[in-house]
């Protein structure tokens, strides 16, 4: 692996924080301090937003098709990069070597898929039925966006974000996670090798989130605020936008169902499973929380899903046998285990792990609970850990009004042999994006988001570029 990168990222070059201030970057494997980054501050929020309004006009002026090709080239660095950027990923994140392989691949993904659409930002030429005057409607870059990204994916949220803003135009200041910010500063030096111009994306690194992206938020140059995380933290980050109306893209927190239905093909539906859940050690807003199974198939389902839970490895992801590393830090390696010790006091039951293990890191191993009530907390909250927990159900219509009875809209996923049926019951659920026979949604090419508290907008798909456009129309005779 190559030097750790551990300053900001300003103008294309790297500097200490204003102050001098540094913090720790940990390995939440061992507990012990990878590296010292530095501690961004107000001073250095305005530095970044000097250095992206002066290289906005040039980058905003550069052709579709310029721009595109900047990205492909991106893409190709960063594929070649694949193992290097996997390693940095579990270093800092914790998650296992298959998991970050995958998250860089998929991060990849998004500089290829913006490569072809920043040629595809389409208008349209018409005349008004009732002048006769002509209309013209073509989309410009929305201006300096402000990309605030969370630890869990610390590659693809950022590119996700990255992407579209590059491609419609926009420079960007990107304030990643104080948990996961080495892989993000890792990824300056491939995009400047692709020809990405100095002030165009730049790094903040800081403990003090609230305070750096408060100050870009209140001022006037700043027309756009992307965030992923959790939906107390949007509702806050949406109040500041609006003193300037400044544009959100909110991707927030998620509570997703995962409905078995009793025709399901069984083993396609536990398959499914492990991917809705353990994926990224299930610290994702994309993760199944809340798993119904219908009770006629109950007893067979379980003993097939704790089978494949119970045959995963858990240990220091860097070694590459592993399945499941640890979680990222100890508040949510806390936080998950007491949803387990609340739920079984309420009287579920557990049938895999369920105990904390003794020793450094942040483990917590493969957990699989049953008979939930209705009252444990963790049915109502995130879990974002490796926590199955499974309720039971008799009716369509029960499990559909059960599923939508949360203030989150991201993800359902929904598993049945009757394509009617399924798609009936995924037109029912109040979620943003459905999981029809598949464990997987996320996709480049795909619009991610969700409906309710879960989010405002869209990223990926061709939805994405538009989060940084903003639509102008011209009449002319």
């Amino acid at each position: 692996m190559n030097e750790l990168k551990n300053k900001l990222y300003i103008n294309g070059k790297w500097r200490p924080a204003s102050d001098g201030g540094t913090f720790d970057v940990l390995n939440p494997a061992t507990e012990e301090v990878i590296t010292k980054v530095a501690n961004g501050t107000v001073e250095d929020a305005k530095l970044c937003l000097d250095a992206a309004e002066a290289a906005f006009p040039l980058w905003a002026s550069k052709s579709p098709r310029e721009r595109g090709e900047i990205l492909r080239k991106a893409f190709e660095l960063f594929s070649n990069r694949i193992d290097d950027i996997a390693d940095l990923i579990t270093l800092e994140n914790g998650k296992g070597r298959t998991d970050s392989i995958g998250e860089a691949r998929y991060a990849a993904e998004f500089f290829r898929w913006y490569a072809e659409e920043a040629v595809r930002s389409e208008g349209h030429l018409g005349v008004a039925p009732a002048t006769g005057a002509r209309i013209l409607v073509h989309q410009k870059p929305a201006g300096i966006s402000v990309l605030v990204t969370p630890w869990n994916y610390p590659a693809a949220m950022g590119t996700r974000k990255i992407g579209p803003a590059l491609a419609a135009g926009c420079p960007v200041i990107v304030k990643p996670a104080s948990e996961t910010p080495l892989t993000m500063l890792a990824l300056m030096p491939i995009l400047e090798e692709a020809g990405v111009p100095p002030g165009i994306v730049n790094i903040l690194t800081s403990r003090s989130s609230g305070r750096v992206v408060g100050e870009m938020l209140s001022d006037l140059r700043t027309r756009v605020i992307s965030f992923t995380g959790s939906t107390d933290v949007g509702r806050k980050l949406l109040h500041a936008a609006a003193d300037n109306v400044v544009k959100p893209a909110m991707e927030l927190g998620g509570n997703a169902p995962f409905i078995v239905c009793q025709d399901a093909d069984l083993n396609a539906a536990a398959d499914g499973l492990m991917v809705a859940k353990m994926r990224n050690l299930g610290e994702a807003c994309t993760a199944a929380n809340r798993i119904y199974v219908h009770e006629n198939v109950a007893t067979e389902f379980v003993d097939l899903f704790v089978a494949k839970m119970a045959n995963l490895k858990m240990g220091d992801g860097r070694d590459r046998s592993i399945d499941v590393g640890p979680l990222v830090n100890l508040e949510t390696r806390d936080k998950v285990d007491y949803f387990v010790r609340d739920a079984v006091s309420k009287g579920a039951v557990i049938k895999l792990g369920g105990q904390k293990p003794v020793g450094k890191g942040f483990f917590y191993p493969p957990t699989v609970i049953t008979n939930v009530p209705d009252t444990a907390e963790c049915l109502s909250d995130e879990i974002f850990g490796p926590v199955a927990a499974i309720q039971t159900f008799s009716d369509e219509m029960e499990i559909i009004q059960r599923s939508n009875a949360t203030e989150y809209g991201l993800v359902a996923y929904v598993y049945t042999s009757d394509m009617k049926r399924g798609l009936r019951i995924s037109e029912s659920l109040e979620f943003g994006m459905i999981g029809l026979n598949r464990g997987l949604v996320s996709d480049p090419a795909s619009p991610f988001g969700g409906v309710k508290q879960s989010g405002l907008g869209r990223e990926g798909g061709k939805e994405g570029m538009l989060e940084f456009q903003e639509t102008q129309y011209i009449s002319t005779e």
